[in-house]
């Protein structure tokens, strides 16, 4: 019994996600560059929804969203489309679109660190909310 039950949790173990053995691990690389993004938006989100917004808080998360916004865009190379990528195939296939809501997330993420510098809520707010139409866009369109 204690053999199958160690096969069983090895086999498990097994199913885990797949991992990135290429040279430069870029689906890794990228997949850990948004994990970083997430983890400075996240916090500013909840601020939002839960409406306890703290200005110092708020300007440090998007100024740190500013400082990696641009990190995971250099590792959707053409042969980047293979497993752990959460990407769809039609990202290849509609690059300018893909391209045009990088651009929109990278503008946008610009334009939340100014509004959080000016201390107007309701100017943060829609900022934020700009950031996250960006975000929910490219993974609706591109994103499994």
């Amino acid at each position: 019994m204690r053999y199958v039950v160690v096969l069983l949790c090895a086999a498990l173990a097994a199913c885990g996600e797949v991992e990135d053995t290429r040279p430069g691990r870029p689906v890794a690389t990228r997949q850990e560059a948004f994990k970083a993004i997430l983890r400075a938006f996240e916090p500013m989100g909840l601020q939002i929804r839960e409406y306890a917004f703290e200005p110092v808080s708020f300007m440090d998360h998007a100024r740190a969203l500013d400082r990696i916004k641009d990190t995971p865009w250099e590792y959707f190379g053409e042969d980047t489309q293979y497993p752990p990528s959460k990407s769809l195939d039609r990202l290849w296939q509609e690059r300018a679109g893909f391209d045009a809501l990088q651009d929109d997330f990278l503008r946008s993420t610009g334009e939340l660190v100014i509004a959080a510098e000016s201390r107007d809520e309701a100017r943060i707010r829609a900022a934020w909310t700009a950031v996250e139409t960006t975000c929910r866009d490219c993974h609706k369109g591109y994103r499994r």
